[in-house]
């Protein structure tokens, strides 16, 4: 039977990229965790995070991580040469002291350069071997349930060995359980928190994304403004599990305390439609923001720098996810191609940041590995991310005047001249 003094192995999954950004968050957590819950953090791998700790480290990732997609909790670990071996291993496993017959399942597969032949086979045995243990031991069986299971299981094999978890999370992490409405292809939550890490931005440092969307880059940065935990508002798996602690549960959940409201706001955000203003406004508000996060509905090429109380331009940094075709155009000249508008926008988009934010650092993240070339901008970094499958790069780019600009064939000018 598990037990709260038992330690055992974790692996958090993470989009590409942002596994340097998981681990440093996941060593922070494990700061404030408390001895109970041994909560250490291990190696990185392509795609995600090892560490460990009891069960209830289990809770502290689930509602701390902004950054992990699942906290996966590892059953078995061995080596395999078929389908059989891979049954037999998750035949052996306790399943009946994590959850009971009556809950639903759902098993997911994953290989890397595996020789197996096929993986909805695979998937099928493991299915198989956990039904079979319940049915040899009480005559009953575990339904399947591939939308809205109570557990999900994980495979994972690679050339020679298997590797079973029961996942911890139940949905994926990045359903913070506010999000109702969405644009056109929302940025995951738990990408936004890994590209608002990776900008180096921190609260209390001005934020302003031009091309909000949804708001999910705002909602992110306005949770950690406002002390939240990612999982404060959603309910996980492992509240299924057949020994869940709510006492300990409850303590977790009620030890965070909320930062104090912030006097001015720090916040910003403006989209060309309208549509997605209101939608970013009602977002924040089922995200439970309390504080002014300023909107606007205009054009990115006619911004400008938001104001502190004073009336003074404030100087920090640009985070978006400039979007694709259609967005673009929706105030702009339809008769003419989108490529041609994707052009003519970043060139005036870029100007725009030349003149009027000077100071300030600029990040954009983008599948188009050509932007710089279309904000006619020296990129002073480029990160990779995958979103999905999708390869982007998140592009910075430092708004220091004069300095940035890639050199172009013309004339010498003038002092003061452009």
């Amino acid at each position: 039977m598990q037990s709260f003094q038992t330690t055992y192995s974790y692996f958090c999954p993470c989009p590409r990229g942002l596994e340097a950004a998981l681990a440093e968050e996941l060593n922070e957590i494990a700061q404030h965790a408390g001895p109970a819950a041994a909560l250490k953090v291990h190696n990185q791998v392509p795609g995600g995070v090892h560490c460990s700790g009891t069960l209830l480290a289990a809770y502290q990732l689930n509602l701390h991580s902004r950054i992990a997609s699942r906290v996966l909790l590892r059953m078995a670990h061995g080596s395999y040469k078929n389908e059989n071996d891979i049954y037999d291993l998750t035949l052996a496993q306790p399943w009946e002291d994590w959850f009971k017959v009556n809950h639903t399942i759902r098993v997911d597969m994953t290989a890397v350069k595996s020789p197996l032949r096929s993986l909805e086979f695979t998937t099928l045995k493991i299915k198989d071997a956990i039904c079979d243990r319940f049915l040899d031991l009480m005559k009953l069986r575990p339904s399947v349930n591939t939308r809205t299971p109570d557990m999900r299981i994980a495979g994972f094999v690679d050339a020679h060995n298997y590797t079973v978890y029961l996942d911890t999370s139940g949905e994926a992490l990045f359903k913070r359980g506010w999000r109702e409405e969405t644009g056109d292809a929302p940025l995951r939550e738990n990408l936004a928190a890994g590209l608002l890490r990776t900008s180096g931005w921190k609260p209390g440092v001005p934020l302003f994304d031009p091309m909000c969307g949804s708001g999910t880059i705002l909602a992110e940065a306005a949770q950690m403004v406002a002390g939240v935990p990612p999982g404060a508002r959603r309910r996980f798996a492992f509240e299924k599990f057949t020994n869940f602690n709510a006492e300990a549960w409850l303590s977790i959940k009620g030890d965070f305390k909320p930062n104090p409201l912030p006097t001015s706001p720090t916040l910003f955000g403006s989209d060309i439609s309208g549509d997605m203003v209101e939608l970013t406004r009602k977002n924040l508000a089922r995200a439970g923001i309390q504080f002014e996060v300023p909107l606007k509905q205009i054009e990115a090429q006619e911004v400008k720098p938001p104001m502190d109380a004073d009336g003074k331009p404030l100087v920090g940094i640009i985070l978006s996810n400039p979007p694709y075709g259609e967005r673009i155009g929706v105030r702009g000249d339809r008769a003419l191609p989108t490529e041609e508008l994707f052009t003519q926008f970043f060139s005036a988009f870029s100007t725009t940041l030349k003149q009027r934010f000077a100071g300030w650092s600029v990040f954009l993240f983008s599948a188009d590995l050509g932007l710089p070339k279309l904000m006619r901008l020296k990129e002073a970094r480029k990160t990779p991310f995958f979103n999905g499958a999708l390869e982007c790069r998140l592009f910075r780019f430092d708004m220091v005047a004069g300095y940035n600009r890639r050199e172009e064939a013309k004339p010498p000018v003038k002092n003061g001249e452009d």
